[in-house]
């Protein structure tokens, strides 16, 4: 039995088709039915392909959620539509920019031009005690993105990673690339599920966290 969705997520009809959607502004050309609602596309999205996948990710709906690597606010946009307040953190101005115009409507989204790597930047606008941590950070070291932000978890928060294997190493298999990506992880959280994701995007792992 899968699990459930969280509130907020439901599976709606488009093009004769059921789908993943959230309700809120569409933000990538995608389209909007009648009650509003709009389809969350996995192949665009790395947390909305785990919830394809069936991934248990310990969401209900209204969590507090620090998003690491947010670009322009595709995923993040989902979130931030069922979710309680939403911290998006984007390192390039360029994506920065059409995220703000994303949170323009959804008061629960706060953009923070800032690099997930220094968590120390933000430390003063972020609150503590959250209930998630999404993190697709495409830059070497992602491992040490999730230790660095373990410090804003609630002792009880998940951690809902997707691990680019390119971005530790290019040249490496993947299956070669993310035990160790896994081990730094470990030093801090306990492992509760992977699953690769190439269905939708290759070369990435699904893990599910939470601090020791």
């Amino acid at each position: 039995m899968s699990p459930s969705l969280p509130d907020g997520v439901e599976r709606r009809s488009f093009d004769g088709r059921e789908r993943l959607a959230t309700r809120g502004e569409p933000v990538y050309g995608e389209p909007q039915d009648d009650d509003g609602w709009r389809p969350w596309d996995a192949g665009r999205s790395k947390l909305g392909a785990m919830l394809e996948l069936g991934l248990d990710l310990g969401l209900d709906g209204g969590e507090r959620v620090l998003y690491l690597g947010a670009a322009a606010g595709t995923t993040v946009s989902h979130v931030a539509d069922f979710a309680g307040p939403t911290y998006a953190v984007e390192f390039a101005p360029r994506p920065a920019r059409d995220l703000l115009d994303v949170a323009a409507s959804r008061e629960n989204l706060f953009p923070l031009l800032k690099d997930a790597r220094k968590p120390e930047t933000y430390a003063h606008v972020v609150e503590s005690g959250l209930d998630c941590i999404v993190q697709d950070v495409a830059t070497r070291g992602q491992g040490t993105v999730a230790l660095r932000n373990n410090r804003f978890l609630a002792p009880d928060g998940r951690l809902l990673a997707a691990i680019k294997a390119r971005s530790e190493d290019v040249l490496s298999d993947p299956a070669d690339v993310f035990p160790d990506v896994l081990a730094d992880l470990r030093t801090e959280y306990e492992i509760l599920d992977t699953q690769r994701l190439d269905r939708y995007h290759d070369d990435h792992l699904a893990v599910v966290a939470t601090p020791k």
